[in-house]
């Protein structure tokens, strides 16, 4: 499964996320920002290479919405709802994470 991660920056949360699921049980993960200052800008190709793209906050699906509208047409899109308050790869984010493990394998299961 291709998993996108998507942050403001792109430089704590989602490349966190990124480097956490990249290769577990097959899946692909990349990462990217929605600001201009993000290490990687989320761009169309992102959105059409994902198959679930998670968003940290739900202003990162707005700014998706609001640029991106006919890309995201029949995505699967899931807000994680975790703030920006952590460092990469902290141990307390990396806990906050383990919810798209359990999304996945609801998905996998069913």
């Amino acid at each position: 499964m291709k998993l996108l991660f998507i942050c403001s920056r792109n430089r704590i949360r989602s490349l966190t996320a990124e480097r956490l699921f990249d290769g577990v049980n097959g899946h692909q993960a990349r990462s990217a920002g929605t600001e201009v200052s993000a290490r990687i800008r989320v761009t169309s190709g992102h959105l059409g290479w994902a198959e679930i793209i998670f968003v940290m906050e739900k202003r990162h699906l707005d700014r998706l919405r609001s640029k991106f509208r006919n890309e995201l047409i029949g995505k699967r899109v899931v807000c994680l709802h975790i703030p920006d308050v952590y460092t990469y790869m902290d141990e307390a984010l990396i806990e906050r994470l383990t919810t798209v493990t359990t999304y996945l394998s609801d998905r996998e299961e069913g």
